[in-house]
């Protein structure tokens, strides 16, 4: 009798970039990799639920970035928070692990983060998911109102401003449930854990410092852009259509630079993976295609 595949979690840590990150690692380490890329305000910790359905076919492993989650920065490291270092740092965990071929999926920040890695190695990149990850100005929902205002004026006030409103547990767990038609379907650990870690000294100011850098990344979409043009890997831009931050256009227009990709948009807000997790997974797992995928 053959043995029943382990599709069980690890939670590890590597040191990489003067850092000590924290992932989550599954499936069999031959197998196609999967770098699972979070957003604001959460980790690693928002896979939980479909890193077990894609370890079937994937080495997948799920970083939490710098700032976030249980991946510590020492204070003697002295680290500036913005999209290009969390990226320089992404990098090197990547080279630390020795990962030379994967597909990506990203969220939210993870896809400023993650393309900037996909731009500096295109080569390296097999396949594409975004689940509200935006690259197009299309997609910048009017959400962004308070932080472009931000953006314009970086004074104490409107700083202020956005640390009222978004960094506290009713602005966490808003992110979580709008756009859900029924918010008890969600889960209360997600944003529990998330509104716990941005009380942690000094985290606050962090998440402000990226709302900030933030800016610096609507500059990088043409790249990215250009990265979709000429790689034309199999992607997925599949998006929970009731996201006031990444809206649908931003979802559509990944066809404009590859005609190929795949475009979903769910009944659901911008957490999609908390109502829709397991139907995300099976469509990541169908549209990456065989040669990606250990079946």
């Amino acid at each position: 009798m053959n043995a029943q595949p382990d599709h069980t979690v690890h939670y590890r840590h590597a040191q990489a970039d003067g850092l000590r990150f924290f992932y989550r690692e599954a499936g069999d380490p031959h197998a196609p990799v999967l770098l699972l890329l979070h957003g604001f305000p959460t980790s690693s910790h928002q896979f939980r639920n479909v890193i077990p359905q894609l370890a079937a076919h994937f080495r997948v492993i799920a970083p939490d970035l710098p700032g976030f989650g249980f991946t510590e920065v020492p204070a003697e490291r002295g680290y500036r928070y913005t999209f290009d270092n969390l990226a320089k740092s992404l990098e090197a965990f990547v080279d630390e692990l020795g990962l030379t071929r994967y597909a990506m999926y990203f969220f939210d920040y993870g896809a400023p983060t993650g393309l900037r890695l996909a731009v500096a190695h295109p080569e390296r990149v097999t396949g594409l998911v975004s689940q509200n990850g935006n690259a197009y100005l299309d997609g910048l929902g009017d959400a962004w109102a308070p932080i472009r205002a931000y953006w314009n004026d970086p004074s104490p006030a409107n700083r202020q401003t956005i640390h009222d409103a978004i960094l506290n547990f009713e602005g966490t767990k808003w992110q979580y449930v709008h756009g859900v038609a029924d918010p008890d379907s969600v889960a209360p650990e997600g944003y529990t854990l998330d509104a716990a870690l941005l009380e942690r000294p000094g985290n606050k100011d962090i998440q402000l410092d990226l709302f900030l850098d933030y800016a610096n990344n609507l500059t990088q979409y043409p790249a990215f852009q250009a990265f979709f043009r000429q790689a034309q890997v199999p992607t997925l831009a599949i998006w929970g259509r009731n996201d006031p931050f990444f809206i649908p256009p931003g979802a559509e227009a990944y066809r404009r630079d590859n005609p190929d990709a795949v475009v979903e948009l769910l009944e659901t807000g911008h957490f999609a993976l908390e109502t829709h997790g397991q139907y995300i997974a099976q469509r990541i797992i169908d549209v990456l295609g065989a040669e990606h995928v250990r079946r």
